[in-house]
């Protein structure tokens, strides 16, 4: 899974007004996390921020599908 950068920033953009410690406190993780997944454009995102997001999508009625690319690795015969 990877997160959608374009969503991630408009959503922080127009739902918490670019304010990142605000975002972070409702997503329940750190400012730092936050700012190393802006800074990194959502490279290496773990469990715990990928399992935050969808929790927010849930809890707000958005569509995690939205802000979480879901990757599927296909083997081919």
């Amino acid at each position: 899974m990877e997160i959608n950068m374009g969503a991630f920033v408009t959503l922080l953009r127009e739902k918490f007004e670019n304010n990142q410690s605000q975002m972070a406190k409702t997503l329940g993780i750190s400012r730092y996390q936050l700012n190393i997944i802006l800074k990194h454009k959502g490279k290496n995102a773990g469990k715990k921020v990928i399992g935050a997001i969808i929790k927010f999508c849930d809890d707000n009625n958005y569509d995690f599908r939205d802000y979480i690319f879901l990757i599927q690795d296909v083997k081919k015969n």
